[in-house]
C-alpha cells in the first residue's frame, strides 16, 4: 500500500462500508471520540447528512489502491460569534499510518479552511498519549492550549486530551481604496 498515491476527495454516502470498516478498529476508534461496533448504516446516515446542500460540515477522505484508508472533517461552530472557527477531526487506518495520508488530509483541510471557508481558527482535542497526531498538529503549527483532565471515558478509564489551535497564518485582508 505505501506504494500507491493518496487522492484527497470529498466523502460520499457510498464510503460507508469503508467508513465503519475503519472506524470499527481499535487503533482507531479508541484515540477518537467514536464508539466501538460502528454500523453501516450510521455511517451512510451520517454521510447523507453531511451532503445535504445547508451543511457547512465538510468531511474528506483518502484513498490509497482505490480503498479509503483515511478521513478528515471540519465543522464550523454553531455560534454567530464564533463563526469564525471550525473544530477538526480526523482518523487514519492503521495499515496506512506513517505513510503521509493524515499529513495529506491536515494539509487539505488547513487549505479548506484558510483559502475558501474564510475560517480564522481551528480547533481540536488529541488524547495526551497520542504523541503521532500531537507531532502531526505541531508540524502544522497548532498549539496546546491546555490540557482537560478526565476528558472522555476510553476502555474503562477516564483520560485527558490537549486543546490545540491554529490560528490562520496569513488572514485575508482587502485593500482599499482599490489601487
Amino acid at each position: 500500500m505505501s506504494d500507491s498515491p493518496i487522492t484527497i476527495r470529498r466523502a460520499r454516502p457510498a464510503d460507508a462500508a469503508d467508513m465503519a470498516r475503519q472506524m470499527a478498529h481499535p487503533e482507531v476508534y479508541s484515540f477518537l471520540m467514536q464508539l466501538p461496533l460502528p454500523s453501516e448504516e450510521m455511517w451512510r446516515a451520517r454521510l447523507e447528512g453531511f451532503a445535504a446542500p445547508d451543511r457547512t460540515d465538510v468531511i474528506f477522505v483518502a484513498e490509497m489502491g482505490g480503498r479509503v484508508v483515511g478521513s478528515a472533517g471540519l465543522h464550523p461552530a454553531p455560534q454567530l460569534r464564533r463563526r469564525h472557527v471550525a473544530q477538526l477531526g480526523i482518523s487514519v487506518s492503521p495499515e496506512a499510518q506513517r505513510q503521509g495520508v493524515g499529513r495529506a488530509l491536515m494539509q487539505t483541510l488547513c487549505d479548506y479552511a484558510e483559502r475558501w471557508a474564510h475560517i480564522l481558527r481551528l480547533e481540536l482535542t488529541v488524547f495526551v498519549d497520542n504523541l503521532a497526531a500531537i507531532a502531526l498538529y505541531e508540524s502544522f503549527d497548532f498549539r496546546r492550549e491546555g490540557t482537560h483532565r478526565g476528558y472522555a471515558l476510553r476502555d474503562g478509564v477516564y483520560v485527558d486530551v490537549h486543546a490545540m489551535a491554529r490560528l490562520h497564518p496569513q488572514p485575508p485582508s482587502v485593500s482599499w481604496p482599490p489601487a
